[in-house]
């Protein structure tokens, strides 16, 4: 019932349509109750027919002033939600254009970023690539030996002369090593052997329980135990050979992992004369070795530099004659000039002297005054 009045108040026309149908309802019956009054002749009811006849006309002007301002308030109801409905029209419009700007934002940050994933996602994709080649090389024993052995070589000739080493050497004792470095005299030359058995390694690190990785740590130690031994018997026995020889491991994390959880495989490797080395423990072993070959070229040049010397100091000797010579001759030549120097000033006097002469007037002849010798 409320919904329907509300709805009624908010729409004047039918407002004004049920208040003309009431009036007309109304006078109908005022009508009617007239046209009984007048059969009927009652002056009473004639009165109340009266009374009510003008209340009519109250009800009716009321009724039409309630029409006009509902209509008026209608009209300004309605100005006044179109002005809104304006604002917020305009609202919205700013607002989604934010938004759309926003939006737009995010999606070309959003574009970049997914382009540089993608070009990240490629650069995993190669690498992963790469990884899984090398996985395939070390996987292959022969591969491996010469991957470590290629790593090995280009260490020995960035830190090394070409004269100083020699790859895939034959010793005296008919056994080939992978390099031979030579160490000047009366120093040995050292061996050096790039292969490792990887294999026991990585079974090591890939065991799958505690169990099946100390068998595969037994397995690895006897492993790296025999090839220890193998190199000092192969390589140590041979002529013109010193102690102790190299066994390069082309990874850095092979040899901590040896330094960290096997000391006992480093321990016998020195005691069998075999020097375990990562890529940068060799390249400081190879420092060392270039700074002894310096020093042994220097000795070896020392009777060069001594008789260089020597003509050096002769030179220096001569130069020290000329030179005193030289100055005995400054020494004379000073003297001269001196002497030259008294000369000039007799001659000057004397012709002082000459030029302060008076000829006396004499008629038989000028009488020269005497002139006293110096």
């Amino acid at each position: 019932m409320e919904e329907q009045l509300t709805n009624l108040t908010q729409s004047p026309l039918l407002l004004v349509g049920l208040s003309a149908a009431l009036a007309a309802l109304l006078t109908l019956l005022v009508s009617w109750l007239i046209l009984r009054s007048k059969r009927g002749g009652d002056p009473a009811l004639q009165a109340q027919l009266k009374a009510m006849a003008e209340q009519q006309a109250a009800l009716r002007g009321a009724l039409e002033q309630m029409a006009a301002g509902t209509q008026s308030g209608h009209g300004e109801l309605k100005r006044t939600l179109d002005e809104r409905l304006d604002k917020m029209g305009k609202r919205l419009s700013e607002g989604l254009a934010q938004s759309g700007e926003k939006t737009g934002e995010h999606l070309k940050t959003l574009a970049e970023r997914l382009a540089l994933i993608d070009r990240a996602q490629k650069n995993i994709e190669t690498l992963s690539q790469e990884v899984t080649g090398l996985q395939a090389l070390l996987s292959n024993k022969q591969a491996r030996g010469a991957f470590g052995e290629i790593q090995m070589q280009d260490l020995v000739k960035t830190f090394l002369p070409p004269s100083a080493y020699g790859f895939q050497e034959t010793l005296s004792n008919h056994t080939r090593v992978d390099c031979l470095i030579r160490l000047p005299a009366p120093n040995d030359d050292i061996a050096v052997d790039s292969k490792f058995p990887l294999e026991n390694w990585r079974a090591m690190n890939d065991a799958p329980d505690a169990d099946a990785k100390k068998a595969a740590a037994r397995l690895f130690t006897a492993a790296v135990t025999k090839h220890v031994r193998d190199i000092a018997e192969k390589y140590l026995p041979a002529e013109n050979i010193s102690k102790p020889a190299i066994m390069f491991l082309p990874s850095e994390a092979i040899y901590i992992d040896l330094h960290t959880h096997f000391p006992d495989i480093i321990e016998k490797s020195f005691r069998a004369g075999v020097a375990i080395v990562a890529p940068t423990t060799f390249m400081a072993t190879l420092h060392t070795m270039r700074a002894v070959m310096k020093d042994a070229q220097m000795r070896e040049q020392a009777h060069v530099i001594q008789r260089e010397v020597e003509v050096l100091l002769d030179d220096i000797s001569r130069l020290d004659d000329r030179v005193k010579k030289l100055d005995t001759h400054f020494e004379q030549s000073k003297r001269d000039i001196g002497q030259i120097l008294i000369s000039t000033n007799k001659i000057k006097s004397r012709s002082e002297k000459i030029g302060d002469l008076q000829l006396e007037d004499d008629t038989d002849s000028p009488v020269l005054p005497k002139i006293a010798k110096n």
